[in-house]
């Protein structure tokens, strides 16, 4: 059961769970905690998981002005700092991704180690087109299943459109009781849009795994190659026939290597 922090930054709604090491989960574009449920299930037996709904996102409310990924990384040490965890992995997945690296180049105390999935440091022309797309999108669709229909051609694999994983993933979207406006979607996408980090990632310490799936249309792997190259020491890996949520798609093989990675850092001190 989550609760809402009250934090530096204000509230901030948080799900725990588990015991062991401490796990930071920072979801993407409009991704509630409830986007982690495989996690927060898989890897409570050895880890003690925090997830949290970004600015915007499920019940932590959308502030007065424009969004930025750094102040949406000072959220994530406001986490961290308000329920005293002095250090932890930390998962970001896509548009988090960008806010795990922004932690790290921020808050490099806060950061044991760093998973980044689904990522990227600066937006190609591909990126900003079809993030633009995604902004008109959300208001000129027809209705809320249609959005969502549309959207998740870039977030699934064709396996999980053929099987019915999608179907069931836009139900239960429509059913969340905490439903994304309109304009919170629209002004959390802004920054990731826009923001860089590609000539600062050399300045991360903390040890690194870059995860890309080998179908993301989304981020393709080209993407996370590149963030990989630039953080000192990074590992990269290819998912062979995923595509941008892995970690909800395939979570049993995406929990083991994750735990596998930590458990490395752990023996590394």
């Amino acid at each position: 059961m989550g609760e809402t922090i009250e934090t530096d930054a204000g509230g901030i709604w948080v799900e725990r769970r588990g015991e062991g090491p401490d796990v930071l989960l920072i979801a993407g574009l409009s991704d509630p905690a409830e986007a982690w449920q495989a996690q927060l299930d898989g890897l409570a037996d050895r880890y003690r998981l925090t997830a949290y709904d970004n600015r915007g996102t499920g019940r932590t409310p959308l502030p007065a002005g424009p969004l930025s990924v750094p102040g949406m990384a000072d959220d994530a040490a406001a986490v961290l700092r308000a329920l005293e965890i002095p250090a932890a992995h930390v998962v970001g997945f896509s548009g988090g991704s960008r806010i795990a690296q922004e932690l790290a180049l921020n808050h490099p105390r806060l950061v044991r180690s760093l998973v980044l999935v689904s990522t990227w440091a600066r937006p190609d022309a591909y990126s900003h087109s079809m993030m633009g797309f995604w902004h008109w999108m959300a208001e000129r669709a027809p209705n809320e299943r249609a959005m969502l229909e549309a959207f998740l051609l870039w977030i699934y694999t064709p396996r999980a459109h053929n099987d019915g994983t999608v179907d069931r993933v836009i139900e239960e979207t429509m059913a969340f009781p905490h439903p994304q406006s309109v304009e919170a979607f629209q002004r959390q996408l802004a920054p990731f849009r826009t923001h860089d980090t590609l000539d600062r990632l050399s300045e991360i310490t903390a040890p690194t795994l870059v995860m890309a799936g080998e179908l993301d249309i989304a981020t393709p792997p080209r993407l996370g190659r590149a963030v990989a190259e630039r953080i000192p020491g990074a590992r990269f890996e290819v998912l062979p026939g995923e595509a941008h949520q892995p970690f909800q798609e395939v979570p049993d093989a995406f929990n083991a290597r994750v735990a596998t990675f930590w458990q490395e850092v752990q023996i590394r001190g």
